[in-house]
């Protein structure tokens, strides 16, 4: 989220200085914004050309593209109680995965220049990954909050870490580009798998549960 700073108490010259560093940031940020919803590739170069402003100015900034991209997708994508609203009052936890899957990878599907961008530099530079969105485990976690009685605390994880494989952008590459799927096909493979873990790890809680216990 972008702050606007209070220039009220600041010299004439100074406020001046603090609004230009303001509307410059806006316009690289929008820049990058338009770049990714028409899911064109994005890059520093790219956005630095749509924002009018040099790569040099960019690096000021923004020290790299994934603190760009950061920044770009956090004012596209809904909190995950705004995305799931139209299964919030669904108690069935493979109906609010599935959503929750399809919701995620149309969303990837269309900013996926920026997605694409953001995996191959944390790809690159690991120690950077802290700094992608994780938007999938707030939609996992959110799908399966009314649950958390039902499952085993250790089923529970396990599930969210096989949701983690299934309901993300390299799942979707994976399906589009090694696998040759088109962009629906790959969504909804993707969510029928993800719909047979959640059912599976509730029709297998009373193991699960049980090989969790204490003691075995």
């Amino acid at each position: 989220m972008t702050t606007v700073a209070d220039n009220s108490k600041k010299p004439p010259g100074e406020a001046g200085r603090a609004r230009q560093k303001e509307r410059t940031r806006r316009a690289i940020v929008d820049a990058a914004r338009e770049l990714t919803r028409s899911g064109a590739e994005v890059t520093m170069p790219r956005v630095a050309e749509r924002a009018m402003v040099s790569e040099a100015t960019m690096y000021r900034y923004f020290p790299d593209l994934i603190s760009l991209i950061q920044e770009t997708l956090a004012g596209l994508w809904p909190d995950p109680a705004a995305a799931l609203a139209p299964v919030e009052a669904s108690r069935d936890p493979a109906e609010r995965v599935a959503f929750a899957c399809e919701f995620l990878l149309r969303g990837v599907h269309a900013y996926q220049g920026s997605v694409r961008a953001a995996i191959a530099h944390t790809i690159t530079e690991p120690a950077a990954a802290g700094k992608r969105p994780g938007l999938r485990f707030g939609l996992i976690d959110h799908a399966l909050a009314p649950f958390a009685a039902s499952l085993a605390p250790a089923a529970m994880t396990r599930l969210k870490l096989d949701l983690a494989v299934v309901v993300s952008a390299e799942a979707f590459f994976t399906l589009t580009d090694l696998c040759g799927l088109e962009p629906d096909d790959a969504i909804a493979s993707a969510v029928r798998t993800a719909t047979t873990l959640t059912r599976v790890a509730f029709d297998l809680y009373p193991e699960r549960a049980r090989l969790s216990a204490p003691g075995l």
